[in-house]
């Protein structure tokens, strides 16, 4: 059977992984590029072409693709009407610095649309560099220029990029926080996750503990913390582990956050444009913070676009005062235009809130299994976080054994959290119930082959 026969309609995989030809690729990228790259060294196959949930690689495997970019590809791979989105902006304009441009304009309508109406008429947006680190660097940059402090709060085990100031903000050590001279005046606080309590308190006793502390130590003049100049949060950790923060301890934080005047940032990178099941994760905690960091799925398709959404109380920004030279993107915004289209459209929020019960269903089950310490998630965004039942330790390996069989039956996944022991899927947003079926059977299957 010849690649162009195999259809991208369910999972088919023909080889050993990798392929001949994949590993012929994949042994000239280790000769050519950096020891950074990441994901062939777990996931080891060549892409070749790829349609809604599905990639094929060199090799003519097909698998169904739960990782989708790192939350990038929200509506899947190659959307063809944002492709034709894409190539209509194409022969328009493709970059325009920060001049205004009518599908710029486009764009700043739909995204503010999306907010609640609360916060519409009092939001400014700025474009920043491409990535989503640039829009965490812009934002702890605003709020240092609007409160004229320069401390700012973030919580452990939580994941802001790989820039300098970004990487200094991130709980994750390891691989993750690799550079020394990190950053001066940040400060980690415990983050409400319930399973692995950093206070060592237990849901059933403990009163939010850990905002508790953090009120004591930003109230106490003896603390050793000045008054930050923002509290940095993401309400779901993703490269954490995937864990949802309680609702008690946002509201808390938003509570004292706004007792303290001190601005809130929220990072929704990878919760936003709409992975839980509402637009941005904010809402279902029933919070406005002050500041709203997006990117990743903003075009829907991969042109790269980050922003930030914040109180205009905050605009305190001369003139050039945060620039960068692709924060002009046409193609993105074009595209962005025509994804909040088809979100409203075809109820792509409702899709992610029906399909991710569907998951929870399929996959809660799981917690029978000993080596199976949890399974959390929201929306389309769910880990399995994988344990040693005798210790409670992390295991990391037989993680990385539940991703390979799950490769080797077509389907991709990633893993994170605490030494990469928790197993990761980022489905597009509009998976359909039957590749979630097909998918959970795999995974299960995945876990449930053998233990170590």
């Amino acid at each position: 059977m010849t690649l162009a026969q195999v259809t991208m309609t369910e999972p088919h995989v023909v080889c050993d992984l990798p392929g001949p030809r994949s590993a012929e690729l994949l042994a000239r990228q280790a000769r050519r590029e950096s020891n950074a790259r990441t994901y062939p060294r777990n996931l080891p196959i060549a892409l070749a072409e790829a349609a809604g949930s599905f990639v094929r690689d060199v090799d003519g495997n097909v698998f169904i693709d739960f990782l989708a970019g790192a939350g990038v590809l929200s509506l899947g791979h190659n959307h063809p009407e944002l492709v034709r989105s894409v190539t209509a902006q194409l022969g328009v304009l493709t970059h325009g610095l920060d001049f205004p441009t009518p599908v710029k304009d486009a764009f700043l309508e739909a995204q503010l649309s999306m907010l609640p109406a609360g916060m519409r008429e009092r939001t400014k947006v700025h474009f920043c560099g491409p990535t989503g680190a640039n829009a965490i660097e812009a934002a702890i940059k605003l709020c240092k220029i609007a409160t004229g402090r320069g401390d700012v709060v973030t919580f452990q085990g939580g994941f802001h990029g790989s820039t300098h100031a970004a990487m200094a903000l991130t709980g994750l050590v390891s691989a993750k926080r690799p550079v020394a001279n990190s950053v001066p005046g940040t400060h980690f606080f415990p983050f409400s996750y319930c399973g692995r309590c950093p206070l060592a308190l237990s849901p059933a006793t403990c009163t939010t503990n850990c905002v508790a502390y953090l009120e004591r130590s930003l109230t106490d003049g003896n603390a050793g913390i000045p008054l930050p100049a923002a509290v940095l949060l993401e309400l779901i950790q993703g490269e954490g582990g995937v864990v949802p923060a309680t609702a008690d301890f946002v509201r808390r934080l938003r509570a004292l956050t706004r007792e303290l005047r001190i601005p809130l940032i929220v990072d929704e990178v990878q919760t936003g444009c709409g992975r839980t099941g509402t637009w941005f994760a904010f809402e279902q905690y029933g919070i406005e913070p002050d500041v709203v960091v997006a990117s990743k799925a903003l075009s829907g398709i991969g042109t790269p676009i980050a922003v930030i959404l914040y109180d205009d109380a905050l605009d305190g920004w001369a003139a050039g005062a945060h620039i960068g030279t692709f924060r002009g993107n046409q193609l993105a915004f074009a595209a962005g235009v025509e994804a909040v289209r088809i979100v409203r459209r075809d109820d792509i929020l409702g899709n992610v809130r029906r399909r991710g019960a569907q998951i929870a269903d399929r996959l809660t089950p799981l917690m029978a299994d000993p080596w199976v310490r949890e399974v959390r998630g929201r929306g389309l965004m769910w880990g399995i976080e994988i344990a040693d039942p005798q210790t409670g330790l992390p295991a990391a390996e037989f993680a990385r054994a539940i991703q390979a069989r799950a490769l080797r039956r077509g389907l991709i996944v990633e893993r994170g959290g605490r030494e990469d022991c928790v197993v990761r899927i980022l489905p597009p947003l509009n998976v359909t119930a039957e590749v979630v079926d097909t998918a959970c059977t795999i995974l299960v299957d995945a876990v449930e082959a053998g233990h170590p």
